[in-house]
């Protein structure tokens, strides 16, 4: 049977973890709230500012999760509606810029969804199973049942599962740690 340990949200320029807010802002977007979070949670990983804000948005629940623990058998399982699309316009508006000589490539690196995934398991030296599907909405039956596999098979410890979904400014983060 799994247990869920830690939850931690994100939403409306807030982060909570469980039920406890550590943090608030007055925030009107996303990347402004990222910005401020960073350095008033005193997080300490220069690339956080080259990422996307999926990438952050992901990156910022995963350290509220992960900052103390040891994280290298922690597997990841996440998942959203609209995959990388916000980045994937950005990345169109600088295709299309008449000043842009060439696209950008450090958006096009983003253009992926689990790339996030990847940015988490680099910070924590993760050496596990990562997913990161796209689905119509939350489907928790469907992430802890995924969750539940990697567990029974030894590949993991502990899994941080969940919604890590960002749209232009509508964004919400839901991510727990599931263990046997």
């Amino acid at each position: 049977m799994m247990k869920r340990t830690d939850i931690c949200t994100i939403e409306s320029s807030k982060i909570t973890v469980n039920e406890e807010v550590i943090f608030e802002s007055q925030a009107e977007f996303f990347s402004d709230f990222a910005k401020e979070a960073y350095k008033s949670l005193e997080l300490n990983y220069p690339k956080f500012h080259k990422m996307d804000n999926l990438s952050k948005l992901a990156f910022l629940a995963s350290e509220m999760l992960l900052k103390d623990e040891d994280s290298h058998r922690t597997a990841l399982v996440l998942a959203n509606k609209s995959s990388s699309l916000d980045t994937d316009f950005r990345y169109q508006e600088s295709i299309n810029s008449p000043e842009n000589f060439f696209p950008s490539p450090a958006v096009f690196v983003y253009t992926l969804p689990n790339i996030c995934v990847g940015e988490i398991s680099i910070r924590h030296q993760m050496q596990t199973e990562n997913a990161f599907f796209v689905l119509n909405e939350f489907d928790e039956k469907f992430l802890n049942g995924y969750s539940q596999q990697i567990l029974q098979s030894g590949k993991a410890d502990k899994v941080l599962c969940g919604w890590v979904e960002l749209y232009q400014e509508s964004y919400k983060a839901f991510v727990y740690l599931l263990t046997l």
